[in-house]
């Protein structure tokens, strides 16, 4: 097959030692960044994007630059599952589900038990989404040759109906994140007219807001200045994890291989649509408790809840990868920031990507696998290690994280303007927090409101104005019809479970 060839030819690409160096290094980075609930996948890798700039000057480069950011990606998700068993602090949003049954096992001293079982669904999940991404990137990227500007803004459309129809956050909310950040995406110049818009006479905000500054101000300063104000104080369960631990909580997993299935089916498909890794864990870990055989038996049925969610996450995580690749669609909000990366490196994701640039592509597919299985050997054999991390006072850690976030700021355009503008838009992020709005919807909205506005204008311009164009064929009008049953979801679940509440 095609596929299994181009794979064999991604391996040989992967496989240098510069390159293995990378994904260890970027394993160990995201796992630290996924331990620190201070950082997060997205923040850690828009921290040290601007790191790659000189590194992606030549093809080869581009291809090491994408598995270090791919594989810090991979070790935040890993990094999660530490804290959240050990401490019931989650470090990714995505890991809270797992803190329901891991830390309950951990103070029954099964924190090794607990461990071992989510980072080996952790690697279960992960495989099995990177196998969907090898055998369907290709058909979906000869299949997304045919779209036009209408098909795009289709999809467009469809991404961010996603976020409000199928997001745990109440609908209006989401709705209102996103419209803020299509007003920030709108600074600046008219893509199609040339005019200016929103810069109030600042000559700053003619290029508009970087949407790296952005994502490192929300998702970094913010949670900073929120953690600050909860004043979080770390206090751990000790965890020991052996040989024979690992060996006996391995045995135990196989029968808990519907549990995994099901977990990867919700994660993938959670992650190409886009909802997301952390709908998708607790999806993931309703449907386990729900169908659960072992109910609250000791220790049996929490090994399943923590199957569950991390096997999904890690599912979603990796699958949200194959709509950015194929269309240049992020599945999620890390997904958005490496999105962004490729286009500051010059790559237009698309289905031209697989044809222009071979190497990269399945040399970033074949690091998927490779730098799956280094996640799994590191965060095995050096929790201990990691989890030390913790006892560190955040007093030491919050200075060193909002360094590491100015420094990463400032070598965007080396303008001291984007610093202020990180602290502006951190700021921004604690609001939202304290508000409990949703930042995935207000990010993906900065990252792709200038190509979905875009889109929708030349799908105006080639029908003359007319809006029937969006249905002008099945694919257009049925992405156009998904997009609108997606939106209008919250009102229509609304209505009906008020109407069975009267019929009660």
């Amino acid at each position: 097959m095609d596929e299994i060839q181009s794979l064999m030819h991604g391996f040989s690409v992967a496989l240098t030692l510069t390159n293995l160096a990378l994904m260890f290094t970027g394993i160990v980075l995201g796992v630290i960044i996924g331990v620190l609930p201070g950082l997060g996948g997205a923040n850690g890798v828009a921290i040290l994007l601007p790191l790659t700039f000189a590194m992606a000057q030549t093809p080869e480069g581009q291809t090491s630059a994408i598995i270090l950011l791919s594989c810090i990606y991979w070790g935040a998700l890993f990094g999660g599952a530490i804290t959240s068993v050990l401490f019931n602090i989650p470090g990714e949003p995505w890991s809270v589900a797992t803190t329901f049954d891991g830390y309950p096992l951990a103070k029954q001293g099964r924190a090794g038990t607990a461990l071992t079982a989510a980072f080996t669904s952790s690697f279960i999940g992960a495989l099995i989404a990177v196998l969907v991404v090898t055998f369907l990137a290709p058909a979906v990227a000869g299949f997304a040759l045919e779209f036009g500007p209408p098909e795009f803004f289709a999809v467009y459309l469809l991404t961010f109906c996603a976020f409000i129809g199928m997001s745990k956050e109440p609908p209006f909310k989401t709705l209102a994140a996103m419209m803020t950040g299509f007003a920030l995406a709108a600074v600046g110049l008219d893509p199609v007219t040339g005019t200016l818009r929103l810069t109030f006479g600042s000559t700053h905000l003619l290029a508009g807001f970087d949407f790296l500054i952005a994502v490192i101000g929300l998702f970094g300063i913010g949670e900073i200045l929120l953690t600050l104000e909860e004043g979080l104080a770390f206090k751990g369960a000790s965890a020991k994890l052996n040989l024979k631990v690992v060996m006996e909580t391995w045995k135990e997993l196989p029968r808990y291989w519907a549990t995994s299935l099901r977990g990867s089916i919700v994660g993938c498909f959670m992650g190409i649509v886009p909802g997301g890794a952390t709908p998708a864990s607790f999806m993931s870990y309703g449907v386990a408790r729900r169908f659960s055989k072992d109910g609250d038996k000791f220790g049996t049925g929490m090994v399943e809840g923590v199957v569950a969610p991390e096997t999904a996450a890690h599912a979603a995580g990796t699958s949200a990868l194959l709509p950015m690749l194929t269309l240049g669609v992020p599945g999620s909000p890390t997904a958005a920031v490496l999105l962004g990366g490729l286009m500051i490196w010059g790559l237009q994701p698309g289905p031209l990507l697989f044809i222009e640039q071979k190497d990269f592509v399945w040399g970033l597919i074949a690091s998927m696998y490779l730098g799956n299985i280094a996640g799994l050997i590191v965060v095995l054999t050096c929790v201990p290690l990691f989890a030390a991390i913790l006892r560190i006072p955040f007093s030491v850690i919050a200075p060193v994280i909002i360094v590491i976030c100015t420094i990463g700021a400032y070598t965007v355009h080396n303008a001291i303007f984007d610093v202020w503008m990180m602290m502006v838009f951190g700021v921004l992020g604690y609001l939202f927090k304290k508000l409990q709005y949703p930042l995935a919807p207000l990010v993906l909205a900065i990252v792709l409101g200038d190509n979905a506005e875009s889109a929708f204008r030349q799908s105006m311009l080639m029908s003359q104005g007319d809006m029937s164009i969006f249905f002008a064929n099945k694919l257009v009008g049925g992405m156009t019809a998904l997009a609108l049953a997606l939106l209008f979801w919250p009102v229509v679940s609304w209505a009906l479970a008020r109407a069975r509440r009267t019929s009660a």
